[in-house]
């Protein structure tokens, strides 16, 4: 311990607490404590995360002195409220994706965050592998030339069978979008981040293969969607998210093709950025002395040392911590970008109700 220690806390006791807290600790936080939907809950995500202590309530928490930062990993629906209550309470945040269920509510804790000078940040963590940096320096710089076109993907298999349920399905607790809101949002955050452009008008289709759910009943969210869109600079955009895909576990790919060559990072495959040119196309295995400075930067092991997801949330959390303590991380995803993840999903799913084009 020492006097620059960050206290951190989790409200929401789930899966998702244990990514968040493996990453605050691996970038070296306090685990002050959790709180969960019930007593119990608390108590057993505190011992499982090894927090010091477990809340009785969220009032408790937010009034504890030694939290700084206070991560918000609860179903979507309450986001929005949460959120507000730790931004009041003077906390630093970072709320989970989506930011809020509705563009209204993502703009308010926007503003509030401002008006209150915290810093407050969300997790669209794939920017912090090595490759995906290393993609954009290329593009950034130069390399890559004239855009042409973009594909990317997020495929998952974990919705199936309709036996398969979660409370993401359902409308209250999710939201109106699912698997938009849920992944397509990374997929979406990727493109925009990578490329330095952004998405300027879109059509999309979206479809619900199950009509009822095991616990949820009636489904209206959807389960997997298709987008045609076009860049600022008119380049040419297919993106399919999806989470009935068999036999994909978590699939997120972008690709890019410019005037000079084409670059593809596969999630799964982090170590690795596919550079594609008319002649002598060859993957681009991770090797710290041909990275550009910002992707060096993240590769914190030696070459043949995989980085893979739990690294990439631990360099977000660091990257949130210092922020908090006043360095101004390159790349560090912030509310702005939960409000343009909320507009993308709010166009995607007027497209598909009303069958047109939708400017962003």
């Amino acid at each position: 311990m020492t006097d620059s220690t960050l206290g951190v806390a989790f409200i929401g006791g789930g899966f998702m607490a244990d990514v968040h807290s493996r990453a605050a600790r691996a970038a070296g936080a306090r685990i002050i404590g959790v709180t969960s939907s019930t007593a119990e809950r608390s108590r057993a995500a505190a011992e499982r995360i090894g927090a010091d202590r477990a809340f009785d309530d969220v009032d408790a928490l937010l009034a504890d002195a030694s939290v700084d930062v206070v991560h918000i990993v609860t179903p979507n629906a309450t986001h929005h409220d949460l959120t507000v209550r730790a931004i009041a309470a003077g906390k630093h945040v970072v709320t989970e994706k989506p930011l809020a269920t509705t563009v209204d509510d993502a703009v308010d804790l926007e503003q509030r965050a401002t008006a209150a000078g915290v810093v407050a940040t969300v997790p669209f963590v794939y920017r912090f592998h090595p490759m995906v940096r290393e993609a954009r320096a290329r593009i950034a710089t130069g390399q890559v030339g004239r855009l042409f076109s973009v594909q990317g993907a997020y495929l998952q298999d974990w919705l199936l069978a309709a036996d398969d349920d979660n409370w993401r399905v359902s409308t209250d607790a999710g939201g109106e979008s699912r698997a938009f809101a849920d992944i397509g949002s990374h997929v979406c955050d990727l493109l925009e981040f990578v490329t330095g452009e952004r998405l300027a008008r879109l059509q999309a289709v979206t479809s619900t293969v199950f009509a009822e759910r095991a616990s949820t009943g009636p489904v209206s969210t959807e389960d997997l969607v298709g987008v045609l869109a076009q860049t600022s600079s008119g380049a040419v955009v297919s993106l399919l998210v999806s989470q009935v895909a068999p036999g994909r576990k978590n699939a997120l790919m972008l690709e890019v093709h410019g005037a000079a060559e084409s670059l593809r990072f596969e999630q799964e495959r982090p170590e690795e950025l596919w550079v594609g040119s008319r002649t002598g196309s060859r993957a681009h295995l991770r090797n710290n002395d041909e990275l550009h400075a910002d992707a060096a930067r993240l590769a914190v092991l030696p070459p043949g040392h995989p980085l893979g997801y739990q690294d990439a949330f631990t360099a977000f959390a660091a990257d949130t911590y210092a922020a908090v303590r006043g360095v101004a991380p390159g790349g560090l995803p912030v509310f702005a970008d939960g409000v343009r993840a909320a507009r993308i999903t709010d166009a995607v799913l007027t497209s598909a109700r009303t069958g047109g084009w939708v400017d962003l």
